[in-house]
Formats: structure tokens, C-alpha cells, sequence
């Protein structure tokens, strides 16, 4: 099978990359070589190869940046992946494409499921909902039989982390490398997702018979920035991996006042409809921790 990696620099595409080269024909593109905001470079760049997935993970993801470059996030967020729709339905190839659980109000308190309404309370969420939207407006123009199953798939997925780039977890760690008292907000809620299983989960979605969905896809569970902070430096404790932090404090929402971007308050995604597809239930969020730390720290 030949996939396309486009954002391979990105903490998500960097993983995928590494852990598909082996099984499949991999072609992959970071910004360097691939510019979403120009989409003549990418028709030039994409349109003579041959290949039967496209794996989007490419997006701008400085929530507070898109505030004030909203049409650089629009351009890269919502534009780009309706050309990578529109050059994957003339190859009648599929198109995997990631979203967020940031194109949510926050409003709910129990895990949105893929029928929710999808209310974006930033330009970043906008932007993100608007590609989910030309994504899904390319599949629905595709008539031919070959088209129709190789429906192009939008994935939700929420606080991911991984070893290719640095991310919350990395950065709480790293502090309580060197602080005694570290503090994290606790009044912010969704579910860490780990690259490694969002890799594995993936390919259930390669073949030409999966059906066009959106989908969502997250460790199983739910907690606040605290309490992933907090377990992160128990699992370190436990490993015997140097921290100086033993607590994890508490901060609010009203506490980032250089904030510039509303961030939902409540964004757990449902896999619901996932296990219902596949037959298995992720890990929950806390193995995934422990495991990425212990691979990932235990020897440093």
C-alpha cells in the first residue's frame, strides 16, 4: 500500500511516518517541502504520485496565533485539506483527516460523540471545523462506485503526545525536573491521546471498504491538565526516573491572562462509535502515560 504523510514534521505525522515506513511504501512532506498555503506547490507536488491513502496531519495549531492570523489559519486549516480532498477524489484515493476536539463549545459534561454539534468558540476551532466540513463536501460529490468505498475519514483526536515532539507532558516533566512545586490547571477537562495508538488504530482504516466517517478517537477516560501532570510524576516516582515535584498544584482558566484564544472548558471525545467499528476499546489514558514515559524517560 502507498500513503501519503502530509505534516510529518508535526508531533503526529512524525510518529506515523516512523512507525509505517516499515509496512508500507511511505512518501511524507513537512512544511519545508510541502506549503499548504500554497496550493499550487501542493497540485505540483501531489498530483503525479501514486497512492492509495493521503494521511493529513498538517494544521496550524497555535491556538492564541490563530486569533490574529486567521486567514493564514484558514488557508492552512480549512483550504488545504479541501484541495488534498479534491486531488485524493481524482486519484480515487482516500483521504484520512485529522481534526480536533477544539471544534467543540465546551458546553456539554458528558464525552461528545460524532453527532454533537460541533460549536467552535475560536478561530482555530473554526478554521479546524471549516476543514472537517470541505473534507466532507469532496466525499459527498464523489459518485463513482470505487469513490464511494474509499470514503475519506475525518478523525478527532484530543491532547496529543508522543515521543517525536515535545508536548504537555514532556514540558510538566521537564519542570518538575527542575522545580520542587509545579501547577497545572484544573478546571479544563478532555483525554490524552497517545501517537503510538492512534498509529495502531489507523490502519483498521486503510482499506477500501471503510466507510466515510467522522470519528473520533481518544484514550479511554477523562481528566483535568492537573490530574495528567499529577500522574505523570507518580509514574516518574515509580520509575525512579529524577523529579524534584512531588504534587502537582492547582491553577484555573481565569488564572491565563495571557490567554488570547477561549479554549472549551469540557472536550472529552467519545470512541464510542470507534469500539463499534472495531471491537476493541483504547487503553485507557493513564497506561498510555505510563507506557510513553517508561519507554520514553525510564532510560535517560
Amino acid at each position: 500500500m502507498k500513503i501519503v504523510i502530509v505534516g510529518s514534521g508535526g508531533r503526529l505525522g512524525a510518529a506515523l511516518t516512523r512507525e509505517y515506513r516499515e509496512k508500507f511504501d511511505v512518501t511524507a512532506f513537512n512544511h519545508a517541502n510541502l506549503d499548504l498555503v500554497n496550493p499550487t506547490q501542493v497540485q505540483k507536488k501531489l498530483s503525479p504520485l501514486d497512492f492509495d491513502v493521503l494521511v493529513n496531519t498538517a494544521a496550524m495549531t497555535n491556538v492564541d496565533l490563530c486569533e490574529t492570523k486567521r486567514d493564514q489559519a484558514f488557508a492552512i486549516n480549512a483550504e488545504a485539506p479541501r484541495l488534498l480532498a479534491e486531488i485524493c477524489h481524482e486519484k480515487k484515493a482516500k483521504l484520512i483527516h485529522f481534526s480536533t476536539d477544539y471544534v467543540f463549545d465546551g458546553e456539554k459534561r458528558e464525552p461528545y460523540v460524532e453527532t454533537d454539534a460541533a460549536r467552535p468558540i475560536s478561530v482555530y476551532g473554526e478554521s479546524k471545523r471549516a476543514g472537517e466540513e470541505n473534507v466532507l463536501a469532496e466525499q459527498g460529490r464523489s459518485t463513482s462506485a470505487k469513490a464511494t468505498a474509499n470514503g475519506h475519514l475525518v478523525v478527532r483526536v484530543s491532547w496529543v503526545f508522543g515521543p517525536d515532539r515535545p508536548s504537555f507532558i514532556d514540558t510538566m516533566i521537564k519542570r518538575a525536573r527542575e522545580e520542587e512545586q509545579i501547577n497545572a490547571i484544573a478546571d479544563k477537562w478532555s483525554a490524552p491521546t497517545y501517537t503510538s495508538d492512534i498509529a495502531e488504530m489507523l490502519q483498521s482504516f486503510f482499506g477500501g471498504d471503510a466507510p466515510g466517517v467522522v470519528l473520533h478517537f481518544a484514550n479511554s477516560g477523562q481528566c483535568s491538565w492537573q490530574e495528567y501532570a499529577q500522574h505523570a510524576i507518580d509514574c516518574c516516582h515509580r520509575l525512579n526516573i529524577s523529579v524534584k515535584a512531588k504534587t502537582v498544584g492547582a491553577l484555573t482558566l481565569a488564572d491565563m491572562k495571557n490567554w488570547v484564544a477561549r479554549r472549551p472548558v469540557y472536550s472529552v471525545l467519545s470512541s464510542a462509535k470507534y469500539m463499534q467499528l472495531i471491537g476493541t476499546t483504547p487503553r485507557s489514558w493513564r497506561d498510555a502515560v505510563s507506557d510513553y514515559i517508561e519507554r520514553s524517560y525510564s532510560k535517560k
